[in-house]
């Protein structure tokens, strides 16, 4: 049988093939005492909270199970406009507001209707690997501009400007970003946002991790800039609602019907059950815990942090959002070497040794981009403060850090 060439051009997913690795090592010492601690997975330890859990299970006693329009039930749009506003302080139309079969549906749909065959995205160089193959997928290229720490580890409006050519039709940003917690700079964001206007080209930015923001600098949509910004956003991880797959995004009035078009064709739905159960996402109860866990997030990360430093990590960029860092372990690896450590030759043999020797599974730069990326991992801090806390006792006892005193 022969594959379609687009088939053959997406790369695997080497974080779900890390954690493939990781979780057959898990059975094989899940009755020792050193089991795996998962640090590699951007999913929140919370599940939902009990009103909205409470709300699936009455949607289906009342037999709530029926298709719903292919834009989403009417009242979640309204709900999720209603959150703009209380939360940002923008107004956005529930008519521009598409809800969908995760964030994932959201940029499949975006691309399909926007971006034709040879097609040029520019993307940061790290950034998330699926989002580069959307594009790959609606027939577009995507084009990865290496970022630096002092540029936050996002796209400039110079290298935009730089990079733009002839088949250049946008840019595909996200704020806060994964792998590196980091988000654009406001004046930032409105000088590439100018300079991609000006060339009648596309924003799209992913703010899956919008809510997690912890830092008010940071913590604003995109779509305060102006009507044309598309936005993608979930109930994955603030609402923390992974494996219900249900997400949505925002469009431009004059995009509405064509995405509608797509998604009833391709998707005819999102989950009916998982619409019914988010409406009570926005409940004050439920915000009032959705708030607690970001403090608990931020809390994991103003620990986790400086004790990574302390081992010998460069974490370059202090993440004000999501729950990663990103850690550059080039120095440790040289120190693993000159204490006579071999075969760890960058950040992706480095993440098997920790998973063969620490028990801890990280995920390697090489999913995020070709830059810098064999020289850097992605720690997740999703897991708990005691998995973080055992994490940390376990790193200090197996890296060589007299290898790693100035």
């Amino acid at each position: 049988m022969q594959l379609s060439s687009r088939a053959l051009a997406i790369e695997p997913f080497y974080v779900m093939e890390v954690a493939k690795a990781a979780s057959a090592l898990a059975q094989k010492i899940a009755h020792t005492d050193s089991p795996m601690i998962f640090l590699n997975i951007g999913e929140p330890d919370f599940t939902a909270p009990p009103q909205v859990q409470a709300a699936a299970e009455k949607a289906i006693q009342n037999g709530l199970t029926q298709y719903t329009p292919a834009t989403g039930l009417p009242a979640l749009r309204e709900r999720i406009s209603q959150w703009y506003a209380t939360r940002f302080g923008v107004q956005i139309p529930a008519n521009r507001i598409v809800v969908t079969a995760g964030a994932s549906a959201a940029l499949h749909l975006a691309c399909l209707a926007l971006i034709d065959a040879g097609d040029e995205i520019l993307m940061p160089d790290p950034s998330y690997p699926c989002n580069r193959h959307f594009v790959t997928a609606a027939g577009g290229q995507s084009t990865l501009i290496p970022t630096t720490a002092e540029d936050r580890f996002q796209l400039s409006a110079e290298a935009v400007r730089k990079a733009w050519g002839d088949k250049t039709r946008g840019v595909l940003l996200a704020s806060p970003s994964n792998p590196t917690g980091t988000s654009i700079a406001p004046d930032t964001l409105r000088d590439i946002h100018r300079i991609v206007q000006e060339r009648g080209g596309i924003t799209i930015v992913d703010e899956i991790y919008l809510g997690l923001s912890f830092d008010e600098q940071y913590g604003h949509t995109a779509l305060a800039l102006d009507d044309s910004i598309i936005s993608i956003n979930s109930f994955s991880k603030y609402f923390n609602m992974t494996g219900w797959r249900l997400g949505w995004m925002v469009v431009p009035d004059r995009l509405v019907d064509a995405v509608e078009r797509l998604a009833q064709n391709l998707f005819i739905c999102p989950s009916t059950i998982a619409q019914y159960a988010a409406l009570a996402c926005f409940e004050p109860e439920s915000l009032a815990i959705y708030e607690q866990r970001r403090h608990e997030f931020k809390a994991r990360r103003d620990y986790f942090l400086p004790e990574l430093r302390a081992l010998g990590f460069d974490v370059p960029v202090t993440p004000d959002g999501a729950f990663y860092a990103w850690a550059d372990c080039s120095r440790i690896m040289h120190a693993m070497a000159q204490n006579g450590i071999s075969g760890v030759q960058d950040s992706w043999d480095f993440a098997f040794w920790l998973m063969e020797n620490a028990h801890i599974a990280v995920t390697p730069g090489k999913d995020f981009g070709t830059a810098q990326t064999p020289r850097f991992i992605r720690f997740s801090t999703a897991s708990s403060m005691e998995h973080l806390q055992e994490a940390t006792q376990r790193l200090r006892k197996l890296l060589p850090l007299p290898a790693l005193s100035p």
